[in-house]
């Protein structure tokens, strides 16, 4: 890292001859990888050039300094800054430089630690994951995943513990792809939910916790990083609403209904009555609405006016309602995917109301070959 300490410089600006001055104002343009275009060092103090210092360091690597300024301003106010050391680490990681400088565009804090705590971190985090391309990947997707917390004895206590409580590699994996603020969390705050899932799953005739435990944070990698009681509001919610006995709310909530766990109580209950208020507007009845919902509980994530218009979208193409409650993941596909499969699909001779509308939604590439065939 270019040198920023500029104490001595200034010693000599204030009482050294022309000749020293001269000299030290050539040994600060080798030290910067850039030069400093028209910066007149006579009328700036020390802390005014190490920013300037630290601002074309960065536009040397490609940051996008506005992007970062917008993040985290407080950043750049920092007396010390290591950005030519985590470009040197994330390099030997096999990071490019276009992924480092959008790390830092994102993250600016990731420039404030210290090469010997991304080691430690880094080290810790293979643990978990099986290559350092791996790791890359997650930090391109979510600098601040890696960088937000310094602390890496929280980090390897969580990682302990989690293994401790039955999790597989496999899982962490999955947690630390996807929610890796789980790690970033006190270890207490990991421990109040494990054990609060674990005291569900005894007061619901299991004698498996550590298991049930682990199918649900595989599920819902997501569940670590909200509240017990954003959680248990959502199980009462699903006790109450569907009547279900202790084994039939243990199969949801350890299956398809795990999804849904950590979403806002208030957001899911408004979704759940939106959902009744257009299935009962179209002649179905509480038994097929619950029936509807429990089959797929992910259709909890839709937003009423999502849901309405997609709904509104399948019965315009002459879909009967009934077809929809019956393959109701349908709602999964877009309404443009919807309605260009529609017309595909009848433009090739295939007949909606009497045949199985459940290639809707699969996949581009099983829909395509199953088109193909029927075209031809």
């Amino acid at each position: 890292m270019a040198s920023r300490n500029l104490w001595c410089m200034r010693s000599h600006f204030l009482f050294g001859s022309r000749c020293w001055m001269i000299q030290s104002a050539d040994i600060l343009l080798k030290s910067v990888a850039c030069r400093l275009f028209g910066v007149k060092y006579k009328n700036l103090d020390s802390e005014s050039l190490e920013k300037e210092i630290l601002l074309n360091n960065l536009l040397t690597m490609g940051v996008d300094i506005n992007k970062a300024k917008k993040r985290q301003p407080g950043v750049f106010n920092k007396v010390v800054t290591n950005e030519h050391d985590l470009k040197t680490f994330l390099l030997s990681k096999g990071a490019s430089k276009e992924v480092i400088a959008s790390i830092i565009s994102r993250y600016p804090r990731s420039i404030t630690r210290s090469f010997e705590s991304l080691s430690k971190r880094w080290d810790l985090w293979r643990r978990i994951l099986t290559s350092d391309l791996e790791i890359v990947d997650v930090l391109e997707r979510s600098p601040e995943s890696f960088f937000r917390s310094n602390n890496n004895i929280n980090l390897e206590n969580n990682i302990k513990f989690l293994y401790s409580v039955g999790l597989t590699r496999k899982c962490l994996c999955r947690l630390l792809t996807n929610a890796p603020r789980t790690f970033s969390n006190s270890l207490d705050l990991n421990k109040q939910m494990v054990e609060y899932l674990q005291e569900v799953c005894l007061s619901l005739g299991d004698n498996d916790p550590t298991e049930f435990v682990r199918k649900i944070i595989f599920k819902n990698p997501f569940i670590l990083i909200q509240s017990t009681k954003r959680v248990k509001a959502n199980i009462e919610f699903l006790q109450s609403t569907f009547n279900l006995k202790k084994g039939e709310l243990l199969v949801l909530i350890s299956g398809p209904g795990a999804r849904i766990l950590d979403l806002s109580n208030d957001y899911v209950k408004r979704n759940y009555i939106n959902i009744k208020e257009k299935l009962f507007s179209l002649g179905c009845t509480e038994e097929t609405v619950q029936k509807f919902v429990l089959s797929y509980p992910d259709m909890l994530f839709l937003a009423n006016n999502k849901f309405n218009d997609k709904i509104d979208c399948l019965i315009e193409e002459k879909i009967s309602i009934s077809q929809i409650v019956e393959h109701p993941r349908l709602l999964d596909s877009s309404i443009s995917t919807l309605k260009s499969r529609i017309k595909e699909l009848i433009d090739a001779g295939y007949n909606l109301s009497t045949s199985n509308i459940a290639l809707l939604s699969w996949s581009k590439k099983r829909y395509k070959a199953k088109l193909k065939k029927l075209s031809g």
